[in-house]
C-alpha cells in the first residue's frame, strides 16, 4: 500500500512579515527550520520510509524537504524539483503587506482574491520588482502573471499525473514538500473536495500529512503527524 506525505514548508520570512509571497524566493525563519526538523522527527517516529521526494524550485520548500529528510535519517532520498509545485502566483499582490492591502482595497476584495476558487488577483506588470520572466529557472516556459486556486490546480495536476502518481502506483512511498496552495490542489484531487469547500481547507506549515492510498490512489486513511497542530481534513469517501 503506497504512502504519501504532504509537507508544507516551514515558516518563511514573509510568512512572519504577513506578506503575499507567491513565487518570491524567501528563506525559512529559525522557526521554519525548527518546524522542518520537527517534521523529520515525526516522520522518523512514524516509521515512514521514502523512495522519492518532490519539491518546488523555491528554497523554502527545498530546505524544508532536505532538513526533514536529514532529520528523519533519510538524506539520500532522490529529489525532483519542478516549478509546477510552486506556490500560487499572487500577481500584483506579490510582496505586499496583507493588512495594508486590505486597508487599501477593502477586506472583502482581498478576501475574494485570497479565498475565491477562480478569481485571481490583478496580474503582475511586466518589469515590476518581482517580475519572474527573467528568472533563469523559468526561461522558455509559459509562466503565469497571476493565478487563482483553479489555475494553480490546472498546472499542478498534470505534473501529479505524469511524475508523482506513477511512483505511487508502483507501490513506492513519496514525500511532496511544497506550498499551501499547490498542496491544497493535491488534496482537492485526492479527496474529491468541491470547489466551494477546498478554499476552506488549511494546511499548517511544517506538519506532515500522512496519507495511505489504495491501488487506485484513493485515500484509505489520513492524519497529521503533529496532532496538536492539525487542521480538519476532508471526509474520506
Amino acid at each position: 500500500m503506497p504512502q504519501l506525505v504532504l509537507l508544507r514548508h516551514g515558516q518563511s520570512r514573509w510568512n512572519l512579515e504577513n506578506r503575499f509571497t507567491g513565487w518570491v524566493d524567501v528563506e525559512l525563519t529559525p522557526e521554519g527550520v525548527a518546524q522542518a526538523r520537527r517534521a523529520g522527527a515525526l516522520i522518523k517516529a512514524a516509521g515512514v520510509r521514502f523512495d522519492h521526494a518532490f519539491t518546488s524550485v523555491l528554497r523554502r520548500a527545498i530546505e524544508t524537504c532536505r532538513i526533514a529528510l536529514q532529520t528523519a535519517g533519510q538524506p539520500g532520498v532522490p529529489e525532483e524539483q519542478d516549478w509546477r509545485l510552486n506556490e500560487r502566483h499572487y500577481g500584483a499582490l506579490t510582496g505586499l503587506d496583507k493588512a495594508e492591502t486590505a486597508a487599501k482595497h477593502g477586506e472583502e476584495q482581498v478576501k475574494i482574491w485570497r479565498r475565491s476558487y477562480d478569481i485571481p488577483p490583478p496580474p503582475m506588470e511586466p518589469g515590476s520588482e518581482h517580475d519572474f520572466s527573467k528568472d533563469p529557472r523559468y526561461q522558455g516556459l509559459d509562466i503565469p502573471n497571476t493565478e487563482s486556486l483553479k489555475t494553480t490546480l490546472e498546472r499542478v495536476l498534470p505534473y501529479w499525473e505524469t511524475q508523482i502518481a506513477p511512483r505511487l502506483r508502483a507501490g513506492r512511498s513519496v514525500l511532496v514538500a511544497a506550498h499551501g496552495n499547490s498542496l491544497r490542489a493535491v488534496v482537492k484531487h485526492l479527496f474529491g473536495v468541491g470547489e466551494d469547500d477546498i478554499v476552506g481547507v488549511e494546511i499548517p506549515t511544517g506538519n506532515p500529512l500522512l496519507i495511505e492510498l489504495d491501488d487506485d490512489l484513493r485515500p484509505t486513511s489520513a492524519r497529521y503527524l503533529d496532532e496538536s497542530r492539525a487542521q480538519p481534513l476532508p471526509v474520506l469517501g
